[in-house]
């Protein structure tokens, strides 16, 4: 039997740490962020422990007039996460599979409230796999606390007056209500 010391090139287990740090596994998690809430915070700290670097990816699509602007969600973003490593925040336009494969990410996050959701992401992991097949989805549930919230909702509750604290880091509670006052 060959007995293999620690710190040896031929050891396996030297081996597997090098291979693992050699395959950093990069992860997107893509979204609109319009607010960005305490559900999309909970999700990107799970994310930073599961994989090796997180990529928060905010969408910029021309055809919609979000409440935010691109740099301003950004900013939100980094903001609210604090001092994370491994993850880092920019934003996006086009379809995610090509952005996946520019930054050579393998795996795209999504995170999944209920049975609705479910469906509608389904249908998307399956088209995204299609068009690029080298990514994986993997589908995140929320913590429990946060299982209704959305962004839509943040907005519609701030914009009826009511308060946002709790569902949003002060941060975005902050500029949702300047926005709202100007």
């Amino acid at each position: 039997m060959l007995a293999f010391k620690p710190g040896c090139p031929y050891n396996p287990l030297y081996f597997w740490r090098y291979l693992r740090i050699a395959m950093e596994t990069r992860a997107v998690y893509p979204g609109s962020f319009d607010p960005v809430t305490n559900g999309h915070i909970d999700l990107i700290q799970r994310c930073a422990a599961l994989f090796d670097k997180v990529i928060v990816a905010v969408l910029r699509n021309t055809e919609k007039t979000p409440f935010f602007t691109a740099e301003e969600r950004v900013d939100m973003l980094e903001k609210s996460l604090g001092k994370l490593d491994n993850v880092s925040v920019t934003s996006f336009a086009g379809l995610l599979v090509d952005f996946v494969e520019q930054i050579e990410a393998t795996v795209i996050v999504r995170g999944i409230r209920a049975i609705s959701d479910y469906e509608y992401e389904l249908q998307m992991a399956l088209m995204n796999r299609r068009l690029f097949n080298k990514v994986e989805t993997v589908f995140m549930l929320p913590a429990e606390a946060y299982s209704f919230l959305s962004s839509k909702l943040v907005k519609e509750i701030a914009q009826l007056g009511g308060s946002v604290r709790g569902f949003v880091p002060p941060e975005v509670e902050k500029r949702l209500n300047q926005k709202l006052r100007s």
